[in-house]
């Protein structure tokens, strides 16, 4: 029994010291993440502007003398007829210009270091923070 335990140790010795030297030394370190506030400085928005066409109805106001009017008014009475009435009307196109918000540019503080970023949403007083802490490996690139 106690050969085979000797035995079973023996071989898993041989088989790390089988494994390559590369493999030995690589580590999966978990992300180190917490999270926290920061004041918020200041928001402003990103605007889009945006422009909308549409037809609208103008009409010439008629500046008739005294006589054309009752002449006019005598002939609806006859006709009964409104034709008459938007024969100055026309269909125009306005174009109207509005903004909105696309986006907030977002300056806000964190342990005395000053951040900005653009966000979808005004994030209010305080924004709620992602805080990833990596060691600085010599030789290792950085992003």
């Amino acid at each position: 029994m106690r050969l085979r335990l000797l035995l079973s140790f023996l071989l898993t010795c041989l088989a790390l010291v089988a494994v390559p030297a590369a493999a030995q030394h690589t580590v999966l370190q978990q992300e180190n993440v917490r999270y926290d506030y920061a004041q918020v400085l200041r928001v402003t928005p990103v605007y889009q502007t945006l422009t909308a066409t549409r037809a609208e109805q103008r009409c010439d106001p008629e500046d008739k003398s005294r006589l054309s009017r009752a002449v006019g008014a005598i002939k609806d009475a006859l006709r009964r007829e409104e034709a008459d009435k938007a024969a100055n009307c026309q269909s125009v196109p306005v174009e109207r210009e509005f903004r909105r918000a696309i986006a907030y540019d977002v300056d806000y503080v964190y342990k005395g270091a000053k951040f900005r970023s653009r966000l979808a949403e005004d994030p209010g007083n305080r924004l709620r923070i992602r805080i990833a802490i990596t060691p600085a490996v010599p030789g290792a690139t950085t992003p």
